[in-house]
């Protein structure tokens, strides 16, 4: 049973290229691409279906490598609190900061965790994407962490989105670990991690390695750990301070570093020589009102894949659209709208190790693209807010039109 989708100009992004075919065909066998090329050109197939796509641009579905899109409550008064002067110092010291939010997702249960996570995800569904991440870390104690991943797996059997779970214990201290950053690491490398990975929960292990956060030393010990469970790992590296938690990442051969404003250009080809993807998370950089880039010529230079995602979180991120993230990578770090493209498709995916099912439009990856009422890729980058129409189509089955098609 093959469907050909025709009638359209597709951007295939092989390579992290436009790569435009303006006359362009694309045949799927159920879930998979079998064949993309110029129109006239197809293999004799027995096609049992097709599906004109009224000239618009297909694209690579979208991937979200980068969201913290489980937690409870909000903390929009902490920005009303920032506008008017106050120091991340002083909201912290009266109880607000991560703290707030370990306690709101504490006291929510799982449905309510669900219920909040599918209104923001399904915004990101809305915009093409077809798969993400999630991490944990806002429960920071056993049962809460393991709340948060059990509604990680729950969003992945209920919508048609292919989702990563990340643990991400070592995010911050818990309040019952106060000045024992070192006990808490201990305890998250000796009994967290390896009962909540003996309960088919966890996909990929993350850390937060920061002056406010935890040191690469201790960082390393949670990668020991994810290495001895076959664990990929990822890393919150270099966003307020150089602490060469790339270089760290790159040694245990991370899927990703992310963030990476104070990146230097030892770390960076590190980076490059162990293929870590650079995440950059424009979101945070923009409402932290953050001065200093990171360094996108040397990660060209070196030739370290970018991506591009939304940090979608309570405190420092809370994004709900991976385009408005494509434009600020544009803006505010002088990407192209090319390689803006690129780090949400080709590159979002290698971040998530998912490169050999999405990202391009290839034979042999999953049939997963979104077909855009637009004329030109840039398009993507150069729109902002509002809706671009588009048809959504994720393992060969349409999952999302908008209205005006």
């Amino acid at each position: 049973m093959y469907t050909r989708w025709h009638h359209c100009q597709i951007t295939t992004m092989a390579g992290g290229r436009y790569n435009l075919i303006p006359h362009g065909e694309l045949l799927s066998a159920g879930p998979q691409i079998v064949w993309v090329g110029e129109a006239g050109h197809a293999p004799d197939l027995p096609v049992s279906r097709r599906v004109d796509l009224q000239g618009r641009l297909v694209t690579p579905g979208l991937v979200d490598c980068h969201t913290h899109a489980v937690f409870g409550g909000h903390r929009g008064a902490e920005f009303e609190q920032r506008l008017q002067g106050a120091s991340y110092a002083d909201i912290a010291a009266a109880g607000g900061g991560i703290a707030s939010t370990v306690r709101a997702t504490r006291a929510a249960s799982e449905q309510q965790l669900l219920d909040c996570a599918l209104k923001r995800i399904n915004a990101l569904r809305q915009e093409g994407v077809v798969a993400l991440e999630i991490k944990s870390g806002y429960g920071l104690d056993l049962d809460s962490e393991r709340a948060m991943l059990r509604v990680i797996r729950r969003i992945a059997a209920l919508l048609p989105l292919t989702v990563r779970s990340t643990c991400l214990a070592a995010h911050a201290l818990p309040p019952e670990y106060q000045q024992r950053a070192d006990d808490w690491i201990d305890y998250v490398c000796r009994q967290l991690l390896p009962t909540l990975h003996r309960e088919g929960l966890v996909d990929a292990v993350d850390a937060f390695c920061e002056h406010l956060a935890f040191s690469p030393a201790q960082v390393a010990r949670v990668f020991d750990t994810a290495r001895e469970l076959g664990l990929p790992v990822k890393l919150h590296a270099e966003q307020l301070s150089r602490q060469h938690g790339a270089a760290l990442a790159a040694r245990y051969r991370a899927l990703s570093a992310d963030h990476l404003e104070y990146l230097c250009e030892e770390d960076i080809g590190l980076m490059a020589a162990q293929g870590t993807v650079a995440v950059l998370l424009p979101g945070a950089y923009y409402f932290l009102k953050e001065t200093q880039p990171p360094p996108l010529d040397l990660l060209r230079q070196y030739g370290v894949p970018v991506a591009i995602a939304t940090d979608m979180n309570p405190g420092t991120s809370p994004v709900l659209s991976l385009r408005l993230m494509m434009n600020m990578a544009c803006t505010l770090f002088g990407m192209t709208p090319e390689e803006a493209l690129a780090g949400v498709t080709l590159f979002a995916a290698r971040a998530l190790g998912l490169e050999e099912r999405y990202g391009s439009l290839e034979a042999g990856k999953e049939a997963s693209f979104v077909a855009w009422d637009i004329q030109h890729p840039a398009e993507l980058s150069y729109w902002l807010g509002g809706t671009l129409s588009k048809q959504v189509i994720y393992q060969g089955k349409e999952v999302y039109r908008d209205s005006t098609l």
